[in-house]
């Protein structure tokens, strides 16, 4: 077993830019940064918080949520300092939707992040949230193989106990979309492993 050295930068408006010049100074000992966006106009207080979060969203237009949080992802991507975005439609943790077609929404994200030549995660996280659905949606995934986006594996551990946690599912779903391949990283250099 090979251990890589990575971490995950997020948009906390209080940390991140500390967050930044620390990835900018250690670039060279990491093999990748993972970008994630935790924060909407609540400073204090991260959106995806359960159940505490979820009361940011009440009142408010859904749409407007999504089309706010998807330009701070292209915000995050836009860095240069990621490689990978992590739980890409973390914003339905809570259970909300958007009104229509969602492709509306998350196109110009994902051409964004297309554009930059980033990987996308494959997080089972969502499965053991109130969500219940894995991080990103099967629709969100399949838009991301018709723009030839590449994926990489996570489980989100915060536990030993979590680590690779319903990856078993994870292949199931993989196979089922027909995804036949993912990336790792090594000193942020993209390495394509074929299923």
């Amino acid at each position: 077993m090979k251990i890589r050295a990575g971490l995950e930068l997020d948009n906390d408006p209080q940390t991140s830019a500390a967050g930044r010049l620390w990835v900018e100074q250690h670039w060279e000992k990491l093999d990748f940064v993972l970008g994630s966006v935790h924060y909407l106009d609540d400073p204090n207080q991260m959106f995806d918080s359960v159940p505490d979060g979820a009361e940011q969203f009440v009142g408010r237009n859904i749409n407007e949520v999504y089309e706010d949080y998807f330009g701070r992802i292209r915000k995050m991507a836009s860095t240069g300092l990621v490689d990978c975005l992590s739980h890409l439609d973390l914003i339905k943790i809570h259970g909300h939707r958007p009104c229509g077609d969602v492709r509306a929404i998350v196109n110009e994200t994902l051409d964004f992040i297309r554009s930059r030549n980033l990987a996308i995660e494959l997080s089972t996280a969502g499965w053991r949230k109130p969500v219940d659905e894995l991080y990103p949606s099967d629709e969100l995934i399949r838009l991301a193989i018709k723009k030839e986006i590449p994926f990489t594996t996570a489980s989100d551990a915060h536990s030993h106990a979590q680590l690779a946690e319903n990856y078993d599912r994870l292949a199931e779903k993989m196979s089922a979309l027909g995804i036949r391949e993912v990336c790792v990283y090594e000193k942020h250099k993209r390495e394509v492993r074929k299923l």
